[in-house]
């Protein structure tokens, strides 16, 4: 285990700046599974050095899935399911109807809309509709950070709000720099993990 909280934050941090390769690489190494996204390997990562317990994926309900020979039926009412939803052009153009010309996917709304899968609790197309239209307000009147796994985006804001007239070589290098500091921070703390 990793010894304080600071060690656990710092190691998170860290974890961020790896590549998904690397992710899965340190997953494989402990026989956790190496699905799903970089927010969800770095949990899974975290919760084995806490805990020494195999995170498992986390399962959507049934009440989130479409059933057999459910389509995607395209109107305000109509539920939001698992494996009947798709964001095609036929559903942009629909959101598109609700919302205005410029809706767009987002990573927020895909988010939200995976949160309310996992609760069992999806979405009608207005309710997403409304949901996005209220965030896309909020996120205009205080721009949102990164996500914290978009490690290279805060980097690069972080980089040029110090650094404004830098050339972009200089901001490879720094990013390349910060980066393999961070890879090793990873491999010496799980080095000391395993001592």
């Amino acid at each position: 285990m990793l010894i304080n909280k600071t060690d656990i934050i710092e190691f998170k941090r860290s974890l961020n700046f790896l590549h998904m390769e690397e992710l899965k690489d340190i997953c494989s190494r402990f026989s956790l599974s190496t699905k799903g996204k970089k927010i969800e390997l770095i949990a899974r990562i975290l919760h084995f050095i806490k805990t020494g317990e195999k995170l498992t994926s986390p399962k959507f309900p049934k009440a989130s899935y479409a059933g057999p020979g459910q389509n995607n039926t395209l109107s305000k009412n109509s539920l939001m399911l698992k494996g009947a939803y798709k964001n095609d052009l036929r559903t942009r153009l629909f959101f598109k109807k609700l919302i205005g010309e410029h809706f767009h996917f987002t990573a927020f709304g895909i988010d939200w809309l995976n949160e309310r899968w996992l609760s069992g609790n999806p979405p009608t197309y207005q309710e997403f509709a409304d949901m996005w239209v209220k965030e896309k307000l909020r996120r205009e009147a205080q721009a949102p950070s990164p996500k914290e796994e978009w490690a290279y985006i805060s980097f690069i804001q972080d980089y040029f709000n110090k650094l404004p007239d830098a050339s972009h070589e200089d901001m490879k290098a720094a990013w390349a720099s910060e980066r393999q500091k961070r890879k090793d921070y990873v491999s010496n703390a799980l080095r000391n993990l395993r001592a």
